[in-house]
């Protein structure tokens, strides 16, 4: 999960990258990682041969946005990891000019859930004369 979040944001900012300014605004893209290295602690049980299996508690957080005002791609997505809970948003721009934003969070307990809500935004038109 940890190196697909890290190659996605890769992927991210090198398209932003590419396809940059070209005379029409500015285009940014970032993003955030930070992993939890814990401590090793011993999974208990007879796994024979005198093998040891380790686990570590998984923690990790990881952020990304894009803005291109040109082609209308404008999202971000925050999410955080704590053992088995979940938490996280997103949110984007989509073609109708609303702008959808998903809080969501899940553990072994409750099971996924989100809240999605819909905001509608005012287009000014541009006069390109």
């Amino acid at each position: 999960m940890f190196t697909k979040v890290l190659l996605i944001a890769g992927l991210v900012a090198a398209v932003a990258a590419q396809f940059g300014d070209h005379g029409h605004g500015h285009a940014y893209s970032s993003q955030h990682v930070y992993k939890h290295d814990g401590h090793h602690e011993p999974v208990h049980g007879h796994h024979g041969h005198g093998h040891h299996d380790y686990y570590t508690h998984p923690k990790f957080e990881f952020a990304y946005k894009v803005a291109d005002h040109h082609t209308g791609d404008i999202k971000s997505q925050h999410e955080h990891r704590d053992g088995d809970v979940v938490k996280g948003s997103y949110s984007l721009h989509q073609p109708d000019g609303s702008e959808r934003v998903v809080h969501y969070h899940g553990d072994d307990h409750s099971g996924f859930h989100a809240d999605v809500k819909y905001a509608t935004h005012h287009l000014v038109p541009h006069n390109h004369y």
